[in-house]
């Protein structure tokens, strides 16, 4: 009888979470936002100041909250293009009340009210009448931003009160910002919530493949409507902070808007396809967007260069992954 060898161990590279966390997206990340701030501080001399540090957070912030609530739709294999309509809207109908003598309380409300129901429309649309939600919201953008045209045509609402201006210039400690503190307070909790419960497993499992999730019981239409309700109301918070930090209100408000915040979640990891995807990555995406254009600002670089940019950074962050799967098929075994 002969001893039978036994069988080899074949390492998984997998198996080591040091090395799965170095080689993560996030670490790449974390490496880029730092490469890009030593940069920055080089380029200007005005970049390594607490004030324009400080600065740096208004420049992304706002994006920031609607990039968060994106992240989770489209790893639910979703997507929603009139989150800056909503804001066009939300502080169109916040200016609005605004002439009939609406306090803050009030303000706030409509800016973050409008944002739940522009939301809520969106999500039935596209449950309640299975229509594809890229069709659906590139309709509501033109909606949305069409009624703040009619309003107010070439006007503008002004003269809200300071405690209104607070939430958007404001400073909860020195020249740590209202703005900053409320995205990292908001970056927790999505983090809870995509990471740390069964709802953030529906959204994956759902993303991955939504007819498996039905028959395994998940809710899909529920889930997905609860997510365009989510982008709403963060596209109403942003409306809120953004009027506030202008002072005005104008219909064409934060355009362009949308192109950075899916740029920002694509950035952090968040596969278009849906399914994949994490709030750190998001995060720190949005850290290196503010860093960048914040950085070209400083070096008085035009905003159309920066828009280039954007949209330059969102197709090669969208076709790397598919040409590296690509490479890695062509390889031999």
């Amino acid at each position: 009888m002969t001893d039978t060898p036994a069988p080899r161990h074949l390492p998984n590279r997998l198996d080591n979470p040091l090395r799965s966390t170095i080689l993560s997206w996030e670490s790449l990340l974390i490496i880029v936002a730092v490469v890009i701030f030593i940069i920055n501080s080089f380029a200007s001399p005005y970049f390594l100041n607490a004030y324009s540090l400080s600065d740096l957070t208004f420049n992304f912030t706002e994006k920031a909250l609607i990039a968060l609530a994106m992240a989770l739709l489209i790893i639910a294999g979703e997507i929603d293009l009139s989150v800056a309509a909503i804001i066009a809207l939300a502080s169109t109908l916040m200016g609005f009340a605004l002439q009939f003598g609406a306090d803050t309380p009030m303000l706030v409300a409509i800016g973050v009210g409008t944002g739940i129901v522009c939301g809520a429309f969106n999500g039935f649309l596209v449950t309640g009448l299975k229509l594809p939600s890229i069709v659906v919201t590139i309709g509501t953008m033109s909606l949305f931003r069409g009624i703040s045209f009619i309003i107010l045509g070439d006007q503008s609402y002004k003269g809200y009160p300071a405690s209104f201006a607070w939430f958007g210039q404001g400073y909860v400690y020195w020249v740590i910002s209202f703005e900053l503190v409320l995205f990292l307070v908001m970056a927790v909790l999505y983090y809870v919530l995509l990471h740390r419960t069964n709802f953030g497993r529906r959204v994956y499992a759902i993303g991955n493949n939504d007819i498996a999730a039905q028959f395994s019981g998940v809710r899909v239409a529920r889930t997905k409507f609860i997510l365009f309700c989510l982008t709403g109301v963060m596209s109403g918070i942003a409306a809120v902070l953004l009027t506030a930090r202008l002072g005005s209100t104008r219909p064409s408000i934060a355009e362009g808007f949308e192109l950075e915040a899916i740029t920002m979640v694509v950035l952090g990891g968040v596969s278009i396809l849906g399914g994949a995807g994490s709030i750190l990555g998001v995060v720190l995406a949005a850290l290196i967007v503010g860093l960048v254009t914040f950085g070209l600002g400083l070096l008085n670089v035009p905003g159309i260069v920066m828009t280039i940019f954007t949209g330059s950074l969102l197709i090669v962050v969208i076709a790397l992954p598919i040409l590296f799967r690509q490479w890695r098929n062509r390889r031999p075994a």
